[in-house]
């Protein structure tokens, strides 16, 4: 299969990205390894002559889907509050982005290696990821964010005994869709 050429959109209505938390420390029992969905962003990826990435995401969009583990199960209250740190400590309200200075076809004809800046909390940093495109136009991909990197210091509780790894995995999975004239 040889990836399409063309300009693709991505966004909530084709595809998710989403971030994947887990706990650590002595009482890494008692918190959630969390499956957290960016609900605003746009992408753009352009294949073929000039071959690009973009992103753009709202830091205030984070909602929390999923969260395994734990003393007990998550609530609307635990969904809520995990929002308001993320928005108010940890993003601090900020507006990401990512931005590609190479994109390069591997051999295989449908893996995509990606290079460029993201953009968090104010600071940007070198960032690189794989996207897989198959057959029928889906795609996917992922890429560890380490949030001390950018100066953001990992969620910690309970005199920091229970705490977010510094390692957050962000992932999309999802269906290009032609950019609209």
């Amino acid at each position: 299969m040889s990836i399409p050429s063309g300009t693709f959109r991505l966004g909530p209505d084709n595809a998710n990205l989403s971030l994947r938390t887990e706990r650590a420390g002595a009482a890494a029992a008692a918190g959630h390894d969390l499956v957290i969905r960016v609900s605003s962003w746009d992408a753009q990826l352009t294949l073929g002559d000039g071959q690009s990435a973009e992103l753009d995401a709202d830091g205030r969009s984070l909602r929390v889907v999923e969260g395994t583990g734990g003393m007990q199960a998550l609530d609307e209250d635990d969904r809520s509050n995990i929002h308001e740190t993320i928005a108010s400590d940890v993003l601090t309200s900020e507006q990401i982005s990512f931005r590609s200075n190479r994109v390069d076809a591997r051999p295989d004809g449908n893996r995509l290696q990606v290079e460029g800046d993201l953009t968090l909390v104010g600071r940007t940093r070198p960032i690189g990821f794989e996207l897989v495109i198959d057959d029928d136009g889906s795609v996917s991909g992922s890429a560890v964010v380490k949030q001390t990197d950018w100066g953001i210091k990992p969620y910690s509780a309970l005199f920091g005994a229970l705490k977010v790894k510094d390692e957050v995995l962000v992932v999309l999975e999802g269906q290009l869709a032609p950019q609209s004239r």
